[in-house]
């Protein structure tokens, strides 16, 4: 595994990258994927996806320089992060770059001593699990305002 070019990390594995250089994500991609094929961001605005990925800290999945997946850490930085948008495309999936994608997430600098970890997930929670994630213990104390975007 290699890292750190500047202030951007960047993992290598199996001719496959990680990085969280922002300017290296093929937005397009990223926005025809989450309106038409995730289950959990269709219609959204394309402005506000531009701001959501500008105010978040980015893992871009890259194979030969063309990007095959993403996920989204918001964050603090000192106590709490959310993952969100984890995907990688149709072809490239059974290659364990969703493991490879967490266990990135999960143990970059950046991201340490946090006294909570946060994701809503409806069908990768055996993923998840392996990294210690688990049902919300008390989710009664857990509120939400839930606006879902409206198909353009």
């Amino acid at each position: 595994m290699n890292r750190s070019f500047m202030n951007d990390e960047v993992f290598i594995k199996n001719g496959f990258r990680i990085s969280t250089d922002q300017t290296l994500l093929d937005f397009d991609m990223i926005y025809r994927y989450l309106d038409n094929e995730s289950y959990w961001a269709k219609g959204i605005p394309e402005e506000t996806l531009r701001k959501a990925i500008k105010n978040s800290l980015c893992f871009g999945v890259y194979k030969q320089n063309k990007q095959v997946g993403l996920a989204r850490v918001i964050t603090d930085k000192a106590t709490f992060a959310y993952i969100c948008d984890v995907f990688i495309l149709h072809d490239h999936r059974g290659l364990g770059l969703s493991k490879w994608l967490m266990q990135t997430i999960v143990n970059h600098p950046e991201l340490q001593g946090f006294r909570r970890w946060s994701l809503a997930t409806a069908d990768a929670h055996g993923l998840y699990k392996q990294f210690g994630f688990n049902e919300i213990i008390r989710p009664e104390r857990w509120m939400e305002i839930f606006t879902p975007y409206k198909p353009v």
